[in-house]
């Protein structure tokens, strides 16, 4: 049985060592969560995006992580949502993904509201491009099962990470968001193996997956990100519906 989304943003999670981005996902205009990225298994749920980024930012966060699942499967990008998530979140910053194959899908993001795109699987192989095009707006995302980053919504199985992190590195990406596939919206705990092998190469790391609670931040932290985007631990807690 699913349970409705709850306000948890406290203080703990706002005095980490470094900054929490609660994470919005959006399947068919609902704020939703997912375990492991299963469209059928659904363990949480809200009723408006927008509502949720509001209190989000009444709360106190400085920048929210907005995903379109409807995006992801599609390969389409919905402006229209990310401009509804940025008015209502007001001073917060949107970190907009999901659907963006080219580079007029990013642009069309930032120029509703986002202020920083994360691009996936129309970043590999060769993610110049979309550096050329972007600089520091852009954060790359490395989901990544079984060390293999995977695309498509995360079902298919792409680079392996090693090598994903080379040519990140040799195209001048800045950030890359950095998820554990098997622990994201389970409660599993954060992969910080996964998280320390990434920073080690220099890139800025946006860790995601499986963090419960303010201790797994700063753990993340002590691994060598430099933020953490936290989603079900702050959005309820249910059995995953299928």
């Amino acid at each position: 049985m699913l349970t409705r989304y709850h306000d948890c943003m406290d203080q703990r999670w706002l005095s980490t060592p470094v900054e929490v981005l609660p994470a919005v996902d959006v399947l068919d205009d609902q704020a939703i969560r997912l375990a492991s990225g299963d469209y059928n298994a659904v363990v949480a749920r809200a009723d408006d995006p927008a509502a949720l980024a509001a209190r989000f930012a009444a709360a106190g966060a400085r920048r929210i992580h907005l995903v379109d699942l409807d995006g992801v499967r599609s390969g389409q990008v919905r402006p229209s949502l990310v401009r509804r998530v940025a008015d209502a979140a007001e001073n917060a910053e949107i970190q907009a993904s999901g659907g963006i194959r080219e580079l007029e899908d990013g642009m069309a993001l930032l120029e509703a509201g986002a202020t920083r795109i994360v691009v996936g699987t129309a970043a590999f192989p060769d993610p110049s491009r979309w550096v050329d095009a972007f600089g520091v707006r852009l954060t790359v995302a490395l989901d990544v099962l079984a060390d293999r980053v995977r695309t498509a919504g995360w079902t298919v199985p792409g680079l392996g990470l090693a090598d994903a992190i080379r040519r990140c590195m040799g195209s001048g990406v800045s950030q890359v968001l950095c998820t554990a596939i098997d622990r994201d919206g389970r409660l599993a705990g954060p992969d910080l193996e996964l998280v320390a092998r990434v920073a080690s190469s220099g890139l800025h790391v946006l860790a995601a997956g499986g963090i419960r609670s303010p201790a797994d931040v700063s753990a993340v932290a002590r691994a060598g990100a430099e933020a953490a985007v936290v989603g079900r631990a702050l959005l309820g807690t249910a059995s995953p519906s299928r």
